[in-house]
Order: C-alpha cells, then sequence, then structure tokens
C-alpha cells in the first residue's frame, strides 16, 4: 500500500472535491470485474472516487483497504459512501508526441534575390493559425465576421 504524508493527502482531497465517482460497487461487493475497472481508472486519472452502495461502515473500510492493498494505491478519503483513492500515473511517451513544440511547425523560407542581393534562406516558426506566403511573410488567420444577429444579442 502506497503511504502519503497528511499534506499530500489534504492536497489530493481538494483536487478530488470537484470530481465525480467513476466506479459504483454494488451489494455484490468487491469481485474481479471492478478491481479490473478501478484499475483502469487508477492508470488513466490517478486519482479516482468510489461509491459503495451498502449501509454498513466495516464493510466499506475493509473495501477500502483491500482495493488499496491489491492495486498498491492509498487511500485518500472515506466519507459516507464516498472513497477516494490515489495511485501515481505511470508516464507514458508516445513518439509522436515527443516532435510537436507546442503547437509550433518550423518552416523554412526562401527569398531570392537579385542582382546585387543575394538568396536569403530564413527558418521560422509559425503557429497553428499562421501561414507563409510565397514572399516570406508570416500571415495569421483573419478572424471570422460575426453576424448581424450574434452582435445584437451580443449587446
Amino acid at each position: 500500500m502506497l503511504k502519503l504524508t497528511s499534506a499530500q493527502r489534504s492536497l489530493l482531497r481538494s483536487q478530488a472535491h470537484s470530481l465525480n465517482p467513476v466506479v459504483m460497487i454494488g451489494d455484490a461487493g468487491l469481485s474481479d470485474a471492478v478491481l479490473k475497472e478501478i484499475n483502469v481508472n487508477l492508470d488513466a486519472h490517478g486519482l479516482i472516487k468510489i461509491r459503495v452502495f451498502g449501509d454498513d461502515r466495516l464493510a466499506r473500510v475493509e473495501i477500502l483497504q483491500s482495493i488499496c492493498q491489491q492495486l498498491d494505491a492509498a487511500p485518500i478519503q472515506h466519507i459516507g459512501k464516498l472513497l477516494v483513492i490515489y495511485r501515481p500515473q505511470k508516464e507514458s511517451v508516445k513518439p509522436a508526441e515527443n516532435n510537436k513544440k507546442g503547437g509550433l511547425k518550423s518552416v523554412v523560407t526562401f527569398k531570392p534575390g537579385f542582382g546585387a542581393i543575394k538568396n536569403r534562406v530564413k527558418k521560422v516558426l509559425i503557429k497553428g493559425n499562421e501561414r507563409v506566403t510565397q514572399g516570406g511573410l508570416i500571415k495569421r488567420k483573419k478572424t471570422r465576421q460575426t453576424s448581424a444577429k450574434k452582435k445584437a444579442l451580443a449587446r
């Protein structure tokens, strides 16, 4: 079972406040399918809420402890029928995402020279809404005009 400090648990409790329960445990209790679903959600999100349908508090505490032991997670909070569990996400690096530089694209511009002026080759970073003209200038996409009806509604 993962151990956290009280400050870490407090921070995770505040982050979990706005979450909705992603797994529901019914009267059948903690089955292999439920454990598998909790594991998938922990891999995807790291911090999850679980709702347990049952009135026995001791059974909910046992469920929380068994989930944390079997999935190597940390119990964050147990309020009423809600359980909050945390497990750090594994870093998954995709090669396609590794090459992106925050939406910037590298383009080489070429301006031909004439007479005494040399050819100019320049490497430029452009954003998603920009384009390079034939002359090597960077232009932004024009904003769309809003209709008169939408303008009237905005007032």
